[in-house]
């Protein structure tokens, strides 16, 4: 019935709108800098900043196995708790130990994130998920650009104080906190309380499929596998779920497509969040609010709207990702890199704002592509624990960098040493991807001729296609 998925579908869209319409996050390093919490670059980029991925870090895990323990709900309840805590700290305390933890409480909101992109899939059917997924997302990437176009607006046109957009973001959260009240309490979850739903999963086959480009996915993982006996069971405890986990990782990561596109996902998001969380500093560096009327606003709602269109355009690309891969990863990171570089040596405020746009939409449009990559070759179950994975491996890559680099207790780099070694780190990932390449490309030229032969789709000896036999082993020699 269509009330069993729109209820609780209209509730999560209205709760992603509010919780992510934030008109003062384009402004929020202006704002800390100014008058209202009177902070410096070196307190602002090197000693608060980084206490968001620190906390990041060690939350994930916790929040990961807690999300599916506690069916969802109440860790958005947690999430929405966390970020009216975080804006009010924004708008009353000051001092520098404040902000450090109104960083935790937003590293909370955002280890938690996993609980909304989590529960649709708990209380609809396997039918509606693509439908209540896209809603989900646009709702989010919708409430984000306009709450960025409004900040700009009420700043440019209305000259309204930064402190007044701190103001209207805390209402928001509010009314985001009302939403996760009344969404129906799920009756099970991935891990913890899992019911049999063998029959309605795409994984239990353990035959070939093939993607809307007719490319043959050969790292198809059947969820059907070695160790889901304990999916049976209405529950599992903790020990079981954890080797239950380990098992599928082991499972997943044996295949050396999906292990290309994650190490990429793994390596760029470490960068990317790097970049995003302290581009603000590097606008000011070039040209300080104080002496020029800031568009930040602006460029984070183009930024945003390209991106989402780059990644609406992954849906209709006409491209065998299986040969080109390697390819468009290493071409697009060059991409990446530049960017970078340009925001970071030339001292041009509007160049700056054009590389940043650049930036963000080319990255939305690779981890495009690569999560469909990875989700096309594994069951709903197992995406979300890679995905989980491959966002632990960026935050620990990504607070090794800040350590090193960022924190006062490492190098402590001012904002424009920092994009130096960021577009260096975005042109390492792009040889990586150039050297997988040239490998993957000689690998098949050494290899012996492929001869296309009408027997080849015919049944031979035992049974079993031609075909089929040579499906069975490209997973595992095609990649790094």
């Amino acid at each position: 019935m269509p009330e069993s998925w729109l209820f609780p579908t209209v509730l999560l869209c209205i709760y992603g709108f509010f919780s992510n319409f934030r008109p003062s996050e384009p402004f929020l390093t202006a704002f800390l800098l100014g008058p209202d919490k009177n902070l410096t670059e070196t307190q602002v980029v090197n000693e608060i900043y980084p206490l968001w991925t620190y906390s990041y870090l060690v939350l994930l895990i916790p929040v990961f196995l807690a999300t599916d323990y506690l069916r969802y709900k109440p860790l958005l309840i947690l999430q929405a708790g966390s970020l009216i805590v975080t804006y009010a700290m924004l708008v009353k305390a000051q001092g520098v130990v404040a902000m450090q933890v109104l960083e935790f409480f937003f590293g909370i909101a955002t280890a938690t994130d996993i609980a909304y992109y989590s529960y649709i899939y708990s209380v609809v059917e396997q039918a509606q998920y693509q439908k209540v997924t896209g809603f989900c997302r646009s709702v989010t990437l919708l409430g984000s650009s306009i709450g960025s176009l409004l900040g700009q607006v009420l700043v440019s046109a209305g000259q309204v104080p930064l402190l007044y957009l701190s103001v209207i973001t805390l209402l928001c959260a509010c009314i985001a906190f009302l939403t996760p009240w009344f969404l129906p309490m799920p009756a099970k979850s991935l891990f913890f309380h899992h019911k049999d739903t063998h029959a309605h999963e795409n994984g239990g086959s353990l035959e070939p499929t093939t993607d809307p480009q007719g490319d043959s996915l050969e790292c198809k993982v059947p969820l059907n596998s070695e160790g889901d006996g304990a999916h049976e069971k209405d529950s599992s405890g903790l020990t079981e779920v954890l080797r239950m986990l380990w098992a599928d990782f082991r499972q997943s990561y044996s295949c050396s497509t999906l292990v290309a596109w994650s190490v990429w996902w793994a390596l760029s998001t470490c960068g990317y969040f790097q970049v995003v969380n302290y581009v603000q500093a590097l606008w000011e560096k070039i040209l300080p609010s104080k002496e020029f009327h800031i568009y930040n606003g602006y460029v984070e709602t183009i930024s945003t709207l390209l991106g989402a269109l780059a990644a609406f355009a992954v849906g209709y690309m006409k491209v065998s990702w299986e040969v080109w891969g390697e390819l468009a990863l290493c071409t697009f990171s060059v991409v990446i890199a530049a960017s970078v570089y340009v925001m970071d040596t030339i001292m041009n405020i509007w160049v700056c704002y054009v590389s940043y746009v650049i930036f963000r939409a080319t990255y939305m449009l690779l981890i495009t592509i690569a999560t469909y990559q990875i989700a096309t070759n594994l069951s709903m179950k197992r995406y979300a624990l890679v995905f989980g994975v491959n966002t632990l491996i960026a935050l620990l890559l990504q607070t090794l960098l800040t350590v090193i680099v960022v924190d006062t207790s490492g190098l402590g780099l001012d904002i424009l040493q920092q994009f130096l070694i960021y577009a260096i780190y975005f042109a390492v990932i792009a040889v990586i991807f150039l050297v997988a390449g040239l490998y993957k490309w000689r690998r098949t030229r050494s290899g012996p001729p492929q001869v296309a032969l009408p027997e080849e789709t015919s049944v031979i000896g035992n049974g079993s296609p031609a075909a089929g036999q040579k499906e069975d082993t490209d997973c595992h020699d095609d990649y790094l």
